[in-house]
């Protein structure tokens, strides 16, 4: 795109794959078992027309939590990943996810660090209608925003949505975030009941999984990737259900006019909440926000009813590795 700044970053020769940090949301846990399979028939890493490798590291996450088909054994894995869970001492009585979040650091970080993967690729799954959407902690990590539109113009039939979290790296809290690149990448898919594959939210994940690992290679190999402007929606607050002062007890439940409108435009005024006697409850925010994990199912435990936030057009950069290539083409 003409008058755009080019951007020159190194090429990532690490990339890692994870399904399973919740053991109940089996799109993950399935496709890295099937990608293991695959990876095991191969025997050998494959390697680009340059001759450089780039290696993917797969990696089940929580084993014990997918074993009993469950979010978590002792607590949320993907909560454990902040810097102050990561240097704390390691006990007998520590919660497993804990332990767990220490190893994994050992393995694909450690966080923060420059031998730390180049890109992490978490697999999740939610029970919103909320397409394919990617989850980063940054909104001008130019490798995970160009890896979005690569998806968006490859997967027409879903949504993809980029999803901004305005939170430092030390207080990043997921097992993404021990990658470089936008402290890593989340890729929530749904709607999928946990506990269940749904074959249609399994192919978009897989065609997702798949295409990102393409993007990695055209960006290996020299491809030039036009600059250009993007959505990106960032978090603003959580709002969480109605409850009873003193059992604590919800006593609504989300509008069937909200239900299922992840990503649409929600207006002061707006029917929000119905509660159990039948009475309409009206969004009283002060601006317009974009809901999304609407009703998640495991969000109830969190006290969140579903997440608010702002949508913004942002202007990326064209972007190439700063290796030499024989390659002249724009992507």
């Amino acid at each position: 795109m003409a008058n755009m700044p080019v951007e020159r970053l190194p090429r990532l020769s690490r990339v890692a794959v994870c399904g399973g940090t919740h053991g109940n949301e089996l799109s993950g846990v399935y496709l890295v078992r099937e990608l293991l399979k695959v990876k095991k028939k191969k025997k050998k890493e494959e390697e680009d027309e340059d001759g450089g490798a780039m290696s993917v590291l797969l990696v089940l996450s929580n084993p014990r939590a997918m074993q009993q088909c469950l979010r978590y054994i002792d607590t949320d894995l993907n909560r454990c990943f902040t810097h102050a869970c990561l240097i704390g001492p390691t006990l007998d009585k520590t919660p497993y996810e804990m332990r767990r979040a220490r190893e994994l650091n050992a393995m694909l970080g450690p966080k923060g660090s420059a031998g730390a993967m180049d890109l992490i690729c978490d697999l999740h799954n939610t029970t919103a209608n909320m397409g394919l959407s990617l989850i980063t902690y940054s909104d001008h990590d130019w490798i995970c925003m160009h890896i979005f539109r690569h998806l968006q113009r490859q997967i027409p039939d879903t949504p993809v949505r980029y999803i901004h979290y305005d939170v430092t790296s030390k207080e990043s809290y997921s097992l993404d975030s021990v990658g470089k690149h936008g402290f890593g990448m989340t890729m929530e898919v749904g709607p999928q009941p946990h506990g269940v594959v749904r074959s249609n939210i399994y192919t978009t994940m897989k065609s997702g999984v798949q295409y990102m690992l393409d993007w990695v290679h055209f960006f290996n190999s020299g491809v030039i990737f036009d600059g250009g402007f993007m959505d990106v929606f960032t978090v603003v607050k959580h709002i969480d259900y109605p409850r009873d002062g003193e059992t604590h007890n919800i006593t609504a439940a989300i509008h069937p006019q909200l239900q299922d409108r992840d990503f649409c435009l929600l207006r002061p005024g707006d029917p929000l909440f119905q509660t159990f006697s039948g009475e309409t409850l009206r969004y009283t925010g002060s601006e317009p926000l974009y809901p999304f994990f609407i009703n998640e199912s495991a969000y109830y435990e969190k006290g969140i009813a579903l997440c608010l936030a702002r949508k913004r057009r942002v202007k990326i950069p064209s972007l190439i590795t700063i290796w030499p290539s024989k390659y002249i083409h724009n992507g």
